[in-house]
C-alpha cells in the first residue's frame, strides 16, 4: 500500500512541478490558475462525474447510496464545529479564521481526493463521488459563501442557487441516464471519457501554477498554517478513523468496510485550493491560504502514503 500509494504521490507532483515551471518560464501567466480552475470545475470534472453515474449508477446500487450519504453528512457535520474550534486556536484575524475554518472542514478531497482513489481503489469511485456529495453540497451553500465570500445574510434560497452549477447537473443527468439504461452513441462516450481523462493533470498542473505565484519567506515562517497542516493531515485522519472504529467496533453499527477507505482517502488529503481560488477573484490577500495550500501539498506526499498504509 506504501509504494503504491507514494508512486501516485510522485506521478502528481510532477504534474505539480509542470505548473510551477509554466508559470516561471512565463508560459501561463498571473491569472493561469483562475482560467483553468473554470476550465477544470466547468468542464473536466462534470465530465467524470457523468461517465461515473453512467457507468455505475444502477437500480441496484440505490440501496447502499442512502446510508453512504448519511454516514458522511453525520461527518462533515461533526467536522464544521471542530473545524471552528481549531481555527480559533491558530489564528486571532477573523479572516484567517474562516480560511483555517475552511480548510479544516474540507479537505482537497475532489482535485487531490479523486485521482488517488482513481489510482488506488477504481473499484469504489462511484461510491467515492457519491460520499463527496454532502461535502460538495454543504460548500456551496454555506463554506464559499460564508467563509471565502463572506456573504452572510444573504438567505438560504440565495446558497441554495448555488447548487445549480455543472458539476451537479452532470450528476443528475449522468444518475438517469444511468438508471434508466439509455445507450450513448459511442463517440458521446469518447469525448466524455477524454474530457474526464484530463481532470487529474490539469488539477495538479493548477495546483503547481498557484503555488509559482506564493511569497514563500512569508509562508515558510507562519507557525499557524503548520500547526494547521498537521491537523488537516494527520489528526483528523486518525481522529475520523477513531470515530468509525468506535462505532462499528464497540458500538456495533454494521457499516461496509468500503466506508473507512473512502472516509481515509478524503480526510487524509491536504487543505483545498478554493481557500485561494475564491477570494483572490475578490481582491483579498490570499498569504496564508496559498502557504496553507503550499504546505500541505509537500507534506502529503509522505503523509498520505503514510495515513492509507497504517489506517487501511
Amino acid at each position: 500500500m506504501f509504494e503504491t500509494t507514494l508512486n501516485q504521490m510522485c506521478v502528481m507532483a510532477l504534474f505539480i512541478l509542470i505548473g510551477f515551471i509554466l508559470v516561471k518560464v512565463k508560459v501561463v501567466g498571473q491569472n493561469g490558475a483562475t482560467v483553468l480552475s473554470k476550465l477544470e470545475n466547468n468542464v473536466f470534472i462534470p465530465a467524470l462525474v457523468l461517465i461515473t453515474f453512467i457507468e455505475g449508477f444502477t437500480v441496484e446500487s440505490l440501496s447502499s447510496f442512502w446510508m453512504l450519504l448519511l454516514f458522511a453528512l453525520v461527518v462533515q457535520l461533526i467536522a464544521i464545529p471542530l473545524a471552528i474550534f481549531l481555527a480559533r486556536l491558530a489564528s486571532k484575524s477573523d479572516y484567517i479564521r474562516k480560511i483555517y475554518t475552511y480548510g479544516l472542514s474540507f479537505s482537497n478531497f475532489g482535485f487531490m481526493g479523486i485521482p488517488v482513489v482513481s489510482a488506488l481503489f477504481p473499484q469504489y469511485a462511484m461510491e467515492y463521488i457519491v460520499f463527496t456529495l454532502p461535502f460538495w453540497t454543504i460548500i456551496y451553500v454555506w463554506g464559499v459563501p460564508n467563509l471565502l465570500m463572506d456573504k452572510k445574510g444573504k438567505g438560504i434560497f440565495s446558497s441554495l442557487k448555488n447548487l445549480v452549477n455543472p458539476m451537479f447537473i452532470a450528476l443528475i443527468i449522468g444518475a438517469i441516464i444511468g438508471i434508466s439504461g439509455i445507450k450513448l452513441p459511442d463517440f458521446a462516450l469518447t469525448v466524455i471519457g477524454s474530457l474526464e481523462s484530463c481532470m487529474s493533470p490539469l488539477a495538479m498542473i493548477i495546483t503547481g501554477i498557484i503555488f509559482a505565484n506564493a511569497n514563500f519567506k512569508k509562508i515558510f515562517t507562519d507557525w499557524s498554517i503548520y500547526f494547521v497542516s498537521i491537523l488537516r493531515l494527520i489528526v483528523l485522519p486518525l481522529l475520523f478513523t477513531g470515530l468509525y472504529l468506535l462505532v462499528t467496533n464497540i458500538i456495533g453499527l454494521a457499516l461496509p468496510n468500503y466506508f473507512k477507505i473512502l472516509l481515509v482517502c478524503a480526510w487524509s488529503m491536504p487543505l483545498g485550493l478554493n481557500t485561494i481560488v475564491v477570494p483572490s477573484a475578490y481582491g483579498k490577500d490570499t498569504t496564508t491560504a496559498a502557504g496553507m495550500s503550499l504546505i500541505s501539498h509537500v507534506l502529503s506526499l509522505g503523509t498520505i502514503p503514510l495515513m492509507l498504509t497504517m489506517l487501511l
